[in-house]
């Protein structure tokens, strides 16, 4: 991407966007910068096949129509004072936080975010999970915490956790790990003003070091993951160990943003929500476990396939480097505390 100039610059200026939202002290700020984040999205999407521009499109037609939903509640907002509107503030409250669900793909207003997933570059793809979640995310914390917020968060968990289930495509999995994670965000929103900010931070870590093996490998389908692209046996399980990580399963990173969630859930005494919650995790773990198991039995059955794969020394040393923080931190973590 950093090689076409055109692609540095609407990477640039999306970024411009997200920090106009962020920035922004009005709702119709926030709505420019949201529309300014999209239109530089989509020519980074097309990569001059059809499933990319079928992705686009459909990315296109889904965030406009939130954009539309969301500037028509703004709008109501300002008339708040004429006579017809005066009696509707729950409808703009819940106008405003579907639209902002809507473009950060949780459910139950995710059914276009795998189909997109599935047309992307693995490097787009993490945009899409990431950096395109942040304005949304940002919006949704200023609004007033309602009933739609439980049932997104119940819903997101729900739903990322069973969607993942029959899946054979690594960025539909993904997609559907995304949604269960937004779920979590959303529930950390509830618990605590910036303690989903530290749960997107470990996220985006953990979902750049797996993308950025899977696209070093070229990977997309979970059969690739059962032959011989890994010299060492013991590279092998040191990377995939980032899928459990992703997970949430201790003694890995990826337990830390969940641990913080889950004990401030207790305090504030939502106990079925984090029942849920944890159930639902462990499902997610199950599909994670299964793409694992080429690596982690070492007597399961591999096919032999031909394929030239090649890793630049720099490329190599940086997955090994995410894979030992991802791995081990949490343990150092722990260690560094218990002596102090």
């Amino acid at each position: 991407m950093f090689n076409n100039s055109a692609k540095v610059m609407f990477f640039l200026i999306l970024m411009t966007g997200t920090f106009i939202t962020v920035s922004s002290n009005s709702w119709l700020g926030a709505w420019m910068g949201l529309e300014i984040n999209l239109l530089s999205f989509i020519p980074l999407m097309n990569n001059n096949n059809l499933m990319s521009t079928e992705a686009s499109l459909k990315y296109f037609l889904t965030q406009a129509m939130a954009s539309a939903v969301l500037l028509f509640a703004i709008m109501m907002n300002y008339l708040g004072n004429h006579p017809l509107i005066q009696d509707s503030p729950t409808y703009n409250s819940l106008m405003i936080t579907s639209s902002l669900l809507l473009k950060s793909g949780a459910a139950p207003f995710h059914f276009w975010f795998p189909n997109v997933m599935e047309g992307l570059s693995w490097m787009n793809a993490l945009t899409l999970m990431t950096w395109q979640k942040i304005a949304p995310l940002v919006l949704i914390s200023y609004t007033t915490l309602n009933n739609t917020f439980l049932v997104a968060t119940i819903a997101s968990t729900i739903v990322g956790s069973l969607g993942g289930l029959n899946q054979t495509s690594l960025r539909k999995l993904m997609a559907y790990s995304s949604i269960n994670h937004l779920g979590w965000m959303l529930a950390a929103m509830q618990a605590n003003e910036s303690m989903w900010c530290v749960y997107f931070s470990f996220y985006t870590f953990l979902s750049f070091s797996l993308t950025f093996m899977f696209n070093n490998f070229k990977m997309s389908h979970i059969n690739q993951l059962f032959n011989s692209f890994f010299e060492s046996k013991i590279l092998k399980f040191t990377l995939f160990l980032n899928l459990l990580s992703l997970g949430g399963l201790p003694p890995f990173i990826g337990f830390l943003p969940k641990w913080l969630v889950i004990q401030s859930l207790v305090f504030k005494s939502q106990y079925t929500l984090m029942t849920i919650m944890t159930i639902m995790t462990l499902v997610t773990l199950f599909f994670y476990l299964r793409l694992c198991f080429a690596a982690f039995m070492l007597n399961y059955y591999e096919n032999n396939w031909i394929v030239n794969t090649t890793i630049n020394n720099i490329s190599f040393k940086m997955m090994l480097i995410m894979s030992f923080i991802s791995t081990f931190s949490l343990i150092l973590i722990s260690t560094i505390y218990l002596f102090l």
